[in-house]
């Protein structure tokens, strides 16, 4: 059939705009997506966050940044606004704090530009002074206990006598003398205090890679073992009771998924306090002067509390209906008069309540991030994904509002670990992603915790193997319900999530099409050789959740299991971020993989943080990195972005190579 000229011209009109059409509606569904979200807003510093009340009820304390935006404690007398910054912290802000008993004096952490050796400061209200109690060159201090009987001690671990190993001090706050209270006898992760303030709980990593749990009759008393377990089983110290005749623990003994148990360190008997057949037990409340267990979460998808003591029932039932999210009491006055809460949502920062319980009322004090208030948010639902051995991962999709949830560029965000797991609330860059177009799907992955023991070691010595199946079978649910388009896929994470970036650009090298490795490993052998001396405990953990790098029985999977030795395979573009001063993953796991696919002509884009460690603590760095990182996207999915306001971000530390691409 010959068309005239008339019809040809009409036929290229139609074509044309049909093409037109096309572009058309992608612009219209673009243009239904909401405002973008400023990258300042989602991944700087919160306005105030996680809010303390002092022992004695007087004083509230909360995180703030100064004129610098540095993170500071500020402190205010309850019911007076006579708000002031207690601290001075140049550089890196001040993240975690807490009270001393005797009310005058605030407690934090602090490291040097992300190398982990934290120190214990303190900062004494009554005249302003700031001390290091801890300044020893290379030492990682922690607080064991405080106690309201001994309101100007506190216990802290030390690894001062073994860098391979953390003693008991006893710390005097009004000396800042540090005396020698527990000796570590060689095996000994974690301490526990009983109420008298008393260290007798210690947590043991066994030769086999399990779990033992020693307690003694007193502090001159010997050790003896309360329980032994192999590495298959789930067992946590939660505290000692009242009379100190019983402890708390979590355990997975006798049941798949860990109960909260009460059992006796003379003896035999013990009861569960409470248990859920589908998942671990979440939050322990134990009342911190009568030490007993108040109620206890439970989160398959979302968070629920199961109330064990009837005194608190009325106080959950009014907080409940504060807010629609989820909670936890963050902070209670030793008088247990008045409670903080935390409310956790997934369309919006961490609302801060006051709870007077007397009153049976709340009120909210702040939100962390304010701002966040005026854009539109995407939700979070959980989801049950079924993995091609009929195990059953729980994740969490989070979709971009304004567009049909049909064959979206997608973001599989894997989350780190790997012996963590994801959780439904607040998540910046699940947020960031959906805002600029993209469906999110984060996976609770074989080897996650909170799902039960069967789960946790059906991850054993699965690295890329089942545990990177379990991500590949995420992406193809999506596709196969239609969410996804197979051909923009990206996946991203850090730590593990990082490593997951790696295997899956070079174990699966036609399913996604580009990564972000955010502080991942790429070698397991030298990722374990390198691993701070303070694990040196946990290498047998090692042994039996990863594999032995130090038997030629395991060098096989070992090797197999590492991207750096596929790194001819990776062959889509890879962005990877890492902090220089990373304890865990040291620079050189990031660096020799970056050399690997400079040798083999692919292409990576290499941002190094001189002043970060494991993650990014400082908002300039942060801010930076998710810039380059949404831009990266965009490149490579076809999302939107925000343009950079320069290179690196004001205040960024940001060093940057790029090899091969553009």
């Amino acid at each position: 059939m010959v068309l005239s000229r008339d019809v040809k011209l009409v036929s290229r009109f139609h074509a044309a705009a049909v093409v037109l059409g096309l572009w058309v509606t992608t612009l219209s569904l673009r243009a239904e997506l909401p405002p973008l979200i400023p990258r300042d807003v989602l991944f700087g510093n919160p306005e105030r966050t996680s809010p303390r009340l002092s022992p004695d009820g007087r004083r509230l304390a909360w995180l703030a940044p100064n004129t610098n935006n540095v993170l500071q404690i500020w402190v205010r007398t309850v019911g007076k606004q006579d708000d002031r910054i207690v601290t001075a912290d140049k550089k890196r802000g001040i993240r975690i704090y807490t009270w001393a008993r005797n009310s005058e004096m605030l407690l934090y952490l602090q490291d040097t530009d992300g190398d982990e050796n934290f120190q214990v400061h303190g900062v004494d209200l009554s005249n302003g002074n700031v001390r290091n109690f801890t300044a020893i060159q290379g030492v990682r201090g922690d607080i064991v206990a405080t106690h309201r009987d001994f309101p100007d001690e506190v216990l802290v671990s030390l690894n001062v006598r073994d860098r391979t190993l953390f003693d008991v001090y006893r710390l005097h706050l009004r000396t800042g003398a540090l005396t020698l209270d527990t000796e570590n006898p060689g095996d000994v992760v974690n301490w526990e205090a009983d109420t008298q303030f008393k260290v007798r709980g210690a947590t043991v990593s066994t030769p086999d890679g399990g779990t033992e749990i020693r307690v003694r009759a007193e502090v001159t008393a010997p050790w003896e073992t309360l329980l032994k377990v192999g590495p298959e089983e789930n067992i946590g110290l939660l505290g000692f009771t009242a009379d100190g005749k019983s402890v708390f623990l979590e355990s997975s003994l006798n049941r798949d998924t860990a109960a909260v148990v009460e059992k006796l360190v003379e003896g035999d008997g013990e009861r569960v306090i409470a248990a859920s057949d589908e998942v671990d037990v979440g939050q322990v409340m134990i009342h911190p002067v009568r030490h007993i267990v108040e109620a206890v979460s439970f989160e398959p998808g979302r968070s629920s509390w199961k109330v064990l003591d009837a005194g608190v029932q009325a106080d959950f039932d009014g907080i409940r209906a504060l807010h629609d999210g989820d909670f936890q009491v963050t902070s209670r006055s030793d008088a247990d008069d008045r409670w903080l809460v935390a409310f956790i949502t997934d369309r919006g920062s961490t609302r801060f309540y006051s709870w007077d319980r007397q009153t049976k009322k709340g009120e909210l004090m702040f939100v962390a991030q304010p701002k966040l208030d005026a854009f539109t948010l995407a939700p979070m639902k959980p989801v049950v994904i079924t993995a091609r051995d009929g195990l059953k991962l729980n994740a969490y999709l989070t979709l971009p509002v304004g567009l049909p949830a049909k064959n979206l560029p997608m973001v599989l965000n894997v989350h780190g670990g790997p012996w963590a797991r994801d959780n439904w609330g607040f998540s910046s860059r699940s947020q960031l992603y959906a805002n600029r177009g993209y469906a999110v799907l984060q996976v609770n992955y074989r080897g996650s915790t909170g799902y039960g023991k069967k789960f946790l070691n059906a991850a054993n010595r699965q690295w890329g193997l089942k545990m990177h199946d379990d991500l590949i079978d995420a992406v193809n649910w999506a596709v196969r319900e239609g969410i996804a388009d197979p051909k923009k896929v990206a996946i991203a994470g850090g730590s593990y999530g990082g490593y997951a970036t790696l295997a899956g650009l070079a174990f699966t090298p036609d399913v996604f099409a580009c990564g972000v490795d955010i502080v991942g490993p790429s070698n397991i052998k030298t990722l374990l050789n390198s691993i701070p001396p303070y694990w040196k405990p946990m290498q047998n953990v090692f042994k039996v959740r990863i594999g032995d790098i130090n038997d030629p029985a395991d060098a096989e999977l070992i090797r197999n299991a590492s991207p750096l030795f596929r790194a001819d395979k990776i062959r889509r573009p890879l962005l990877i971020g890492q902090g220089a001063n990373d304890p865990r993953v040291k620079q050189a796991e990031s660096e020799q993989i970056v050399e690997a696919i400079e040798k083999n002509r692919g292409s990576v884009t290499y941002v190094l943080y001189p002043d970060e460690g494991h993650g990014f603590a400082r908002p300039e760095n942060r801010v930076d990195f998710q810039g380059r990182e949404e831009r990266f996207l965009a490149e490579h999915l076809g999302g939107r972005y925000e343009p950079m306001i320069a290179e690196p971000h004001p205040g960024s530390t940001a060093v940057v190579r790029v090899v091969g691409g553009k």
